[in-house]
């Protein structure tokens, strides 16, 4: 069942590029490229959207990484339902909404955007790490107490391997919510292919408008299939056998 939804999910991908491809052709979108000054404006507004989305990821990752393994600390565990119900509040209000906030208090620029996006990217981060880590069956956790690991080396050498899938898969979420909301940071000044999304609406321009769609949703599905490969790294081969 693993391995055909894996075949279906890579047809629907090819399909979606497809239909990318026969849309950019349809509107111009080729000959948009394919002026050299336009591809050297959309490279740069690319390398800004990925700048944003890298960051906000990054400080996402960290801070939910380290909330959700402290919340499966027994001295934490009381306070598991309040910290997540507080992380959870940046996906409960809308994403212009939080952007606005976060400029009122930061300004114009990177900063206020970064900031929202790491709201919106926090949550399955922590909330997958907290369900994988237990998930990891005790008899794992006593048999690595029974050879003398400290708490650290069982963290490190049993807990997080074993929810290693669930806690990717929180990842992989964050990281194409991340890449769509990215575009409204040019609603703050922080650029980004939200630029020539915004532009073209504003213009009536659907060339511009594909310019940048069409390239976010080619980031995030990149980005999801990186996340793919990431797992063939991160994920023992034991580990990967019994969820196939």
């Amino acid at each position: 069942m693993h391995n055909y939804m894996i075949k279906l999910y890579r047809f629907f991908l090819l399909v979606v590029l497809f239909i990318c491809g026969v849309k950019a052709q349809q509107v111009g979108l080729v000959d948009y490229l394919s002026d050299p000054y336009e591809q050297e404006y959309v490279l740069e507004l690319v390398k800004q959207h990925l700048y944003l989305v890298g960051w906000s990821m990054f400080f996402a990752t960290v801070i939910g990484l380290a909330a959700g393994i402290l919340l499966t600390r027994n001295s934490f565990r009381k306070f598991s339902s309040t910290v997540m119900y507080v992380i959870s509040l940046g996906q409960t209000i809308p994403s212009l909404a939080v952007i606005a906030l976060a400029m009122s208090a930061l300004g114009i620029g990177t900063r206020p955007a970064i900031f929202a996006l790491l709201l919106y990217s926090v949550l399955p981060i922590a909330r997958n790490t907290m369900a994988g880590i237990n998930a990891v069956a005790p008899g794992i956790i006593d048999a690595a107490r029974g050879m003398g690991l400290t708490p650290l080396q069982i963290l490190v050498s049993a807990e997080l391997p074993n929810a290693a899938s669930v806690i990717l898969t929180g990842f992989r979420i964050a990281l194409v919510i991340n890449v769509g909301t990215a575009p409204l940071g040019f609603l703050v000044g922080a650029g980004g292919l939200g630029d020539l999304i915004f532009t073209g609406i504003d213009m009536m321009e659907p060339t511009k408008l594909l310019a940048g769609a069409i390239p976010t949703t080619l980031l995030a599905l990149t980005g999801d299939y990186l996340c793919e490969l990431l797992g063939l790294v991160l994920i023992p081969k034991g580990l990967r056998l019994q969820n196939t």
